[in-house]
């Protein structure tokens, strides 16, 4: 446990913040808790086997932490999709499957297929599921899922309460810490879910995922171009649409951790 504890604190100290990031640390560690508290007996076994004492709320941080280190630089182009033009579902789903890129959509099915496989190295095992956590939920951000032309709202100056900032940024972790709840109080506040719901939103292939945050990022984008932001009007009307996708992405990660490992 030391072991652990003192990598977790060389991680943050050397941890870089990137503009690409998606989610802000509390955005990964709620969708992680959440996703926990769906896991079945039989998931949770494995997963601890490859994650150890690391639980599933900080795991999904690791891949944003190794960026910072020069051998992981290849990784940063898995953390998004992006897409030329809108296109409606069943195009977008056609793009996809035939999408050959090393982004967040074709990294995310690569790991799934390979933590099915009974042989994987433990090595393998902790990176793959580590990275598989965290591009459920980077692909619930609906920035890492954009038009180009912004950079995922990179580009899109704005203030927030009196700070220079950007709309990628807003969404990661701004509204989020807004709320001033730590990732657990969070979690509890909106992890409310019926069975039917949980079962409908983890019947979606991730190509439904995808296309659900490029709808949100196209309109708040549009939105933001011309838009004098008032960060407490701002809030009001975007905080339930954080909340599912935060609550979404919890649900669909352990819908996804149980078939794999369940």
């Amino acid at each position: 446990m030391k072991t652990f504890k003192k990598l977790i604190t060389g991680i943050a100290l050397f941890y870089i913040p990137l503009q690409t990031m998606a989610w802000g640390n509390n955005g990964h560690r709620i969708t992680g808790q959440i996703a926990d508290s769906y896991l079945t007996p039989k998931a949770r076994a494995a997963i601890k086997k490859i994650l150890g004492n690391e639980p599933v709320s900080i795991a999904g941080n690791w891949a944003d932490f190794v960026r910072s280190d020069p051998n992981y630089k290849y990784t940063e182009v898995w953390h998004f999709v992006d897409f030329d033009r809108q296109m409606a579902y069943p195009e977008l789903t056609e793009y996809l499957e035939h999408d050959n890129s090393e982004d967040a959509y074709t990294k995310l099915k690569f790991f799934v297929g390979e933590l099915k496989k009974k042989n994987l190295p433990q090595d393998k095992k902790l990176m793959y599921l580590r990275f598989l956590i965290h591009l459920v939920e980077d692909i619930h951000q609906p920035m890492h899922a954009a038009l180009n032309g912004t950079q995922g709202g990179n580009s899109i100056k704005l203030q927030w309460f009196n700070e220079s900032t950007n709309l990628h940024t807003i969404w990661d972790s701004k509204l989020i810490d807004f709320q001033a709840l730590s990732y657990t109080e969070y979690a509890a506040l909106i992890n409310h879910t019926t069975p039917a719901q949980r079962a409908e939103w983890q019947k979606a292939p991730i190509t439904k995922w995808v296309f659900e945050s490029e709808e949100i990022s196209t309109k708040v984008i549009a939105e933001a171009k011309t838009l004098d932001l008032q960060a407490y009007n701002y809030n009001f009307k975007y905080i339930s649409t954080i909340n599912q996708q935060l609550l979404k992405g919890g649900v669909r990660l352990a819908g996804l951790l149980n078939q794999i490992f369940g």
